[in-house]
């Protein structure tokens, strides 16, 4: 692989540019942190991140968070758990300051998942249940399917055809570089099944939204207006997806039993973990890097989002330990309940909306573990001078400049609304919806050497993000 080999270069450049020897007398490190540009310690910062080893400190934290407390279903107490051990990994990487924000959230856990084929051949499907779904009768649910090869056939098909019917929609999810196929499909999953409750259905399943061939489904939320009554939904794995269109190109009747039992537990407690290295000259000023902190039950969270929660801390902790703050505020949020709809990126903004204006740069790592392949923005000037230097300072990883589209990350969505600029580093997501919301997103799917790479590129970006004088935002910006 080409990412150990750019790591071991840019170890070679930091030794020879920045001289940055924790051990060196105190007198000595204030003249070469004197000398040095803000360049070369950004480029020291990635050299310490640079163990693609299983003993590198982003690899680390990921596989204690994911062997210390496992899955974290937002507003469990797995979740706080996980909250706390993230104040108290904090403390010990040295980040003193260090709070959580507690808010309220609609509480749900999964219970028992079954689907079979009652006719005409029958045989067991693999599913699992969509969060926020209802559960069934205790009896379960049988009803002839009607099945979609798309969701814009299901869309356009007249109501009559799906009413008292359990819908199957069948669209894959294609496999793209940036997850464009994922959010293509979004929709699926989001709004399908308040579609079919509107169009009379009785339940409604989908082919999983991943790019693998494995017969394990993926989880993940959807959406219930209230003037929509909500039904039992689930995610079927790509192979029996097939298995239905088989039998159904048969011409034959498909008739289905599906049985779920998930709980709506009312209002529960999550909660967003915020540290911060305050900066030097401009301490009211803020670069925020985030990820977040909850999971899906099915597996223990290690791409999702255990890596990016290691990303950021990894990060963090080299730039807390330079001998000389950077200018401004580096804040590191790690969002809870961000699965089952961004409710602590709400919260973030909702407590945090009179102090937006002073967000310099934002950005979440919630794309796997990496590698980081390009740099986008979306300020109002891409190529200011401080933007340039730090793309010219990601180069030596591979990472190449983008568009002026970023979006920031998930949770940075409602503060990007509200006119904070934004940044990506872009992750190769290749295969990343493999694994996305799926029993087998554990901590084998994390590679050393990706995931270093990742961390040494946002150690970089924040840095010189903090370091370097610069104002992204709009003149005017909205409101």
């Amino acid at each position: 692989m080409r990412h150990p080999l750019l790591l071991l270069a840019l170890v070679s450049l930091a030794q020879a540019t920045a001289p940055l020897a924790v051990a060196a007398p105190k007198a000595r490190v204030v003249k070469a942190a004197t000398a040095a540009t803000p360049e070369s310690i950004a480029i020291g910062l990635a050299a310490r991140l640079a163990d693609t080893s299983e003993n590198g400190l982003a690899y680390g934290l990921v596989r204690d968070l994911t062997t210390e407390i496992g899955p974290r279903l937002a507003g469990t107490d797995a979740e706080k758990r996980a909250a706390d051990w993230a104040m108290a990994r904090f403390k010990a990487l040295g980040i003193d300051t260090v709070w959580t924000e507690p808010f309220t959230i609609k509480g749900w856990q999964r219970g028992i998942e079954r689907a079979e084929i009652t006719a005409p051949s029958p045989q067991p499907l693999v599913i699992t249940a969509l969060g926020n779904t209802p559960a069934t009768p205790p009896e379960g649910i049988e009803a002839p399917i009607v099945l979609f090869p798309t969701y814009k056939a299901f869309i356009d098909a007249p109501a009559d055809t799906v009413r008292g019917r359990i819908v199957v929609v069948t669209e894959q999810t294609v496999r793209l570089q940036d997850g464009g196929g994922y959010g293509a499909a979004g929709a699926l999953r989001r709004n399908g099944p308040a579609e079919a409750s509107r169009r009379g259905a009785v339940a409604y399943l989908l082919r999983s939204l991943g790019t693998h061939e494995h017969r394990f489904p993926h989880t993940g939320s959807t959406v219930f207006p209230e003037d929509v009554t909500p039904l039992p939904a689930a995610a079927l794995s790509p192979p029996d997806a097939e298995q239905l269109e088989r039998l159904v190109a048969k011409g034959e009747p498909v008739r289905l039993r599906l049985t779920l039992s998930p709980q709506s537990l009312g209002p529960v407690s999550s909660q967003n973990v915020i540290a911060e290295i305050r900066g030097r000259e401009k301490p009211d000023e803020i670069i925020l890097i985030g990820a977040h902190l909850d999971s899906w039950d099915l597996g223990t969270g290690a791409i999702d989002d255990g890596a990016g929660v290691a990303i950021v801390m990894a990060a963090a902790k080299m730039i807390r330990d330079l001998p000389t703050p950077p200018r401004r505020t580096v804040r590191i949020v790690l969002f809870g309940a961000e699965e089952p709809g961004l409710l602590g990126a709400r919260a973030y903004v909702a407590a945090h909306k009179a102090a937006l204006d002073k967000h310099v740069l934002a950005t979440e790592a919630d794309f796997g573990q990496g590698p980081v392949y390009r740099f986008s923005t979306n300020v109002a000037d891409p190529a200011h001078p401080a933007l340039e230097r730090i793309r010219a300072s990601l180069r030596p990883l591979g990472i190449i400049p983008g568009t002026n589209r970023a979006h920031g990350g998930p949770d940075i969505g409602p503060m990007q609304a509200l006119g904070v600029p934004v940044v990506n580093l872009e992750l190769d997501g290749t295969d990343y919806f493999d694994t996305h919301h799926t029993p087998d997103d554990v901590l084998n799917r994390i590679e050393p050497a990706r995931i270093s790479q990742t961390s040494a590129a946002y150690a970089i970006y924040t840095y010189l993000a903090a370091e370097l004088e610069g104002d992204y935002r709009p003149t005017a910006a909205p409101q």
